[in-house]
């Protein structure tokens, strides 16, 4: 039985006031260590606490080494605020090591154009397919991060799972974020997206190679907020391995509502690391 999750308001709550905030991470978010798009999360609603205008636009970030599971501080530093868009740099620290530097951007909401030319996948809804529940296995344990997802996959196999058989580096899943799903503070619903185009990048290369001879942890990640519904639980991931060489693997993505509303997309650069396990 998968264990209960771990909120996401509570697990990426960040104290502290002027700019200069801690918080304590979680082992329930874990990934080969702290998952990069929930540290991500946290350097998002650090931003958030000091933004005047309470909408994200983009977020980018270089992540820089692994923290342990315990308290680490940031600082948010702000580069412009005016009516229309404000710009911060935030900085993590663990002690004096330095674990992720992000640019966050927020817009004011205004009159222009709007159109969608892209068009969600033709995939079932979520109420029309199972959900993934992972079977133990010794020499691949499921990491903590999952039991904070409920995962149903488009392709599914007999048993529910994602189908095994190798096919294109492309993953398409429906995911909702247990035991809480839906939040209105507007920094808190973009960490949703936030977090499933950083991880997800590995998983749709996975499609293709089968193989765990590797590790590919996010060098980096740029996400581009378009539309914001915090009342849908369900989110669509969309995403694919571009390409693949000199040790490197770029990823991109798409997060989609349940109407076909693009509320994100994102891309990444992926470090591959020989799997010593």
């Amino acid at each position: 039985m998968t264990a209960p999750g771990s909120d996401l308001e509570h697990a990426t709550r960040v104290d502290g006031d002027a700019g200069s905030y801690h918080a304590r991470l979680s082992e329930d978010w874990e990934i080969w260590g702290p998952n990069g798009g929930y540290l991500a999360a946290i350097a998002l609603r650090a931003a958030g606490m000091v933004a005047q205008i309470r909408q994200p636009a983009s977020f980018y970030c270089h992540f820089l080494s692994s923290p342990a599971f315990d308290a680490v501080q940031l600082d948010v530093n702000v580069l412009k605020q005016g009516r229309r868009a404000e710009s911060f740099a935030v900085e993590m620290r663990q002690e004096d090591k330095p674990i992720l530097h992000a640019l966050i951007k927020t817009a004011a909401d205004a009159p222009g154009y709007s159109h969608q030319h892209l068009q969600a996948p033709a995939v079932p809804s979520p109420a029309d397919l199972e959900t993934y529940q992972r079977q133990g296995d010794p020499q691949h344990p499921a990491f903590s991060f999952w039991n904070n997802i409920e995962r149903r996959p488009v392709e599914q196999s007999a048993t529910g799972g994602p189908s095994e058989s190798p096919s294109a580096p492309v993953l398409r899943e429906w995911a909702r974020f247990r035991p809480r799903a839906c939040f209105e503070d507007p920094f808190l619903d973009a960490a949703r997206p936030l977090i499933l185009l950083d991880t997800y990048g590995f998983p749709a290369a996975y499609r293709k190679y089968r193989s765990w001879e590797y590790l590919a942890p996010s060098l980096d990640t740029s996400v581009w907020f378009h539309h914001f519904n915090p009342g849908c639980e369900w989110l669509l991931i969309d995403h694919e391995c571009i390409v693949a060489d000199h040790g490197l693997m770029g990823v991109s993505g798409r997060v989609w509502d349940t109407d076909g509303r693009l509320l994100a997309t994102g891309s990444a650069q992926l470090c591959c690391i020989p799997n010593r396990q």
